[in-house]
């Protein structure tokens, strides 16, 4: 604090400081007045006082202290602090419980019996210098869970990332993976796929391994010494299909409460039907090492020091799986603030507080940021203030075996929250680096003001500014096309992968999923060395993106909250929407393209003579033709939903801006109808084979299971030459759009 001013010229610097701030205009916020707009900039200003980095060091601390794992003692004590210090800060705050399916180890074996005998360790040693990793006797065993029990021999083979694409090599290479153990390192796709597909090629088990190339010492130095994966390091997960559906595997589309309706555990369709187990690279190198066969391709490769070959065999090995398939009891906490104004329409914020160990960046680093909003919030309480809209805070457990507890809470509320819920903001974890945000696209430049207001804590630049820079940056040096359009932070779409999945996929409640990420030095995902000692030297120190987090969550909580309409720019979506039919048109004609030329190719003997003859590859199985499909009932769509967007957002600027006796209750309106505008995207049917999927513009791929596929129903079905099926969703998706037209009409009509 700067003390040589005299008492009356500080006061008179203060004076000029508060004017100023007063006075100021407020940059542009969607959905406020310039009046609105200030008195929120002045409520955000109070809202980060509030936010402490200590507070934040301290809770992550204590809530990874001990291990985190569904059913674990300190899960549920930390459930329970979660409560009270909602309690304390002035929150209406209370536990739901579910009763779910949640199998855990009781005895795991690998071992390698042929060419030589070898006892894989399974298991993650303390490291110097981390206080929590010698708690070895509570953690779980590393393990995938509903992956199937298993007692399994076979010769062994090398399946790359264990993706389609892998398969359709080894499958020219003449290798098959009937009756074998397939070995697949993580990477290119989400790991539920790998021993899914495995099953799907004659496989009776799989193995999944972290190549030292992708998130170990390829990447940097190891921990202790760095903050990448050491050689014992395993990462767990989830295997469950979740791309069917998530949550408790039981009680599809149903709470998990005691009175609900069970399947039998063999009629669960997300359950696998093949053992597979995560292990180290040290635990991974021996097989690969003993494995004979083809040397694999060189995309292939990782880096062992070990010459990597397919198999199959002579490596022969020994698995072994047997869980206990009981069910366990989640602990999901519920905050709430009710609106003063509109008690009915919910403005939700969610983080879970599960993890596979001690879960410092994994949950906690998102957590804590929730944490530090809830508090702030609470002193906003204590000051007078009170939310225009009802606020609910909710502590998710069970998301790492599946998005359960989420999923569960929103299948037993669906019906409320189908009618209340405005907005779903989700974070998870998060690390140094540039925002990145993904959302329903008629949120993109509500969250891009959002961002553009807040500062990053290391260049000064503004969220916003960083981000599309790096983004600028990325695009030049990979000589990419310039992806600047515009000045608004780039929205990504949503696909899967944590929990706004059943809002948005299941429910079709507008969502936005939040992180910085990019600069953290972090390869120990999943593993026991996830670490409170690992975050602070590595992933955060100084907690100041944790802050950060905190910040753009939270206005974008109060923004969503306090704003006289709802924020929200029809525009936005419709030219989102725009792209992806040109994208869908685009991936037709390439893959026309590529259809024809390869034929010309084959006909005419290039790839025959292109061929290696000390080889034995087979050619490529013919490509079919890719008709023209007839895009007109999509391009149709577009064009009445763009006039009608157009429309909507001129008349929601007029009604911002209108003063008359009516303009009160005509927002009122328009707000209850905003509400519920996101599910107006939805169709009852769901997508193909996996009706839980109920929107029909994002949706997580059948086939990379978190990563998004925009128009899921039409890209799917173009990508795997299901022609008729692509026909159809067309008029499935036009319909939905013209839908949601109406409802902007609706919406738009009045003075």
């Amino acid at each position: 604090m700067t003390m040589n001013l005299a008492p009356r010229a500080a006061g008179l610097v203060v004076g000029f400081a508060l004017s100023a701030l007063a006075t100021a205009a407020a940059p542009p916020m969607t959905g406020f007045t310039p009046d609105a707009a200030q008195a929120q900039a002045a409520l955000e200003r109070d809202f980060d006082a509030g936010l402490s980095s200590a507070d934040l060091s301290a809770w992550m601390q204590q809530l990874s202290a001990a291990p985190n794992h569904v059913g674990s003692d300190h899960d549920r004590a930390n459930a329970e602090f979660i409560r009270d210090r909602l309690r304390e800060w002035g929150w209406q705050a209370d536990i739901e419980t579910f009763s779910v399916l949640y199998p855990t180890p009781r005895q795991v074996s690998l071992e390698m019996l042929a060419p030589t005998h070898v006892v894989a360790r399974l298991a993650e040693p303390p490291v110097a210098g981390d206080a929590t990793s010698t708690q070895t006797a509570t953690q779980l065993p590393p393990y995938n869970v509903f992956g199937a029990d298993g007692d399994v021999t076979a010769d062994l083979v090398y399946v790359n990332y264990g993706m389609p694409a892998d398969y359709i090599e080894l499958e020219r290479l003449g290798i098959s993976v009937k009756g074998k153990i397939v070995i697949a390192r993580y990477g290119a796709g989400w790991r539920g796929l790998k021993p899914k597909l495995a099953y799907e090629h004659g496989a009776v088990g799989c193995l999944i391994y972290s190549d030292p190339r992708d998130d170990g010492y390829g990447s940097g130095d190891a921990y202790p010494r760095g903050g990448y994966r050491p050689p014992d390091a395993v990462q767990r997960g989830s295997v469950q299909d979740m791309v069917v559906y998530a949550g408790d595997p039981l009680t599809p589309g149903v709470g998990a409460v005691p009175k609900a309706k069970r399947l039998a555990i063999k009629d669960a369709a997300t359950i696998l039907k093949i053992p597979v187990l995560p292990i180290s690279y040290a635990d991974a190198q021996p097989l690969l090492a003993a494995l004979a066969g083809p040397v694999a391709p060189e995309a292939w490769r990782g880096s062992l020091p070990l010459t990597y070959h397919l198999g199959p065999g002579p490596a022969s090995v020994h698995l072994k799986i047997e869980s206990d398939w009981t069910q366990k009891i989640l602990y999901d906490v519920i905050g709430k603030i009710p609106g003063r104004d509109f008690p009915d329409q919910w403005v939700i914020r969610g983080n879970h507080h599960d993890a596979w160990v001690f879960g410092a960046s994994d949950p906690f680093s998102g957590h804590v940021a929730w944490l530090a909003e809830a508090k702030a919030i609470g002193s906003l309480l204590k000051g007078g203030w009170r939310p225009q809209r009802t606020l609910v805070y909710a502590s998710w457990d069970g998301e790492e075996p599946g998005l359960i507890g989420s999923t569960e809470w929103t299948e037993l509320h669906a019906a409320e929250l189908k009618s209340k819920a405005a907005l779903y903001v989700n974070t998870d974890m998060s690390m140094r680096g540039t925002l990145s945000a993904e959302g329903s696209q008629g949120l993109r430049r509500f969250i891009s003001e959002v961002a553009d207001g807040i500062s990053d804590p290391e260049t000064g630049v503004s969220l916003t500014q960083r981000a599309r820079a790096t983004e600028r940056v990325t695009a030049f040096e990979s000589n990419a096309p310039d992806p600047a359009p515009d000045d608004l932070l780039t929205l990504g779409a949503l696909g899967s992968g944590s929990d706004f999945t059943p809002f948005i996929q299941h429910l079709g409640v507008a969502a936005i999923n939040l992180e910085f990420s990019g600069e953290g030095d972090y390869g120990v995902y999943h593993s026991a060395y996830d670490s409170f000692d690992h975050f602070r030297r590595f992933v955060d120190p100084g907690f100041t993106y944790c802050v950060a987090l905190a910040k753009v969550a939270g206005h974008t909580v109060l923004r969503a909250a306090q704003s006289p309409l709802l924020p929200f720019r029809a525009q936005d979506f419709s030219k989102a929407v725009g792209v992806y039919v040109q994208e869908l048109q685009r991936l037709g004609d390439t893959m026309r393209t590529q259809a024809q030329l390869q034929r010309v190719l084959l006909d005419d003997g290039t790839f025959k003579a292109a061929q290696d003859p000390t080889q034995t590859r087979a050619l490529p199985a013919v490509l079919s033709p890719v008709p023209h499909l007839d895009f007109a009932v999509l391009d149709n769509a577009i064009d009445r939903l763009g006039a009608r967007a157009k429309a909507f957002d001129a008349q929601y600027d007029r009604l911002l801006s209108a003063v008359d006796s009516q303009s009160a209750v005509r927002r009122a309106q328009y707000n209850a109808l905003l509400t519920s505008l996101e599910s107006q995207l939805t169709d009852a049917r769901g997508l193909p084979g996996r009706p839980w999927f109920t929107h029909m513009i994002y949706a997580p791929g059948f086939h990379t299971g978190y990563g998004v596929k925009t128009l899921p129903g039409v890209r799917e079905a173009i990508e795997e030459r299901r022609w008729d099926e692509a026909n159809r969703y067309m008029v499935i998706i036009a319909g939905t759009l013209d839908a949601y037209g109406r409802k902007l009409e609706q919406t738009g009509t009045g003075p």
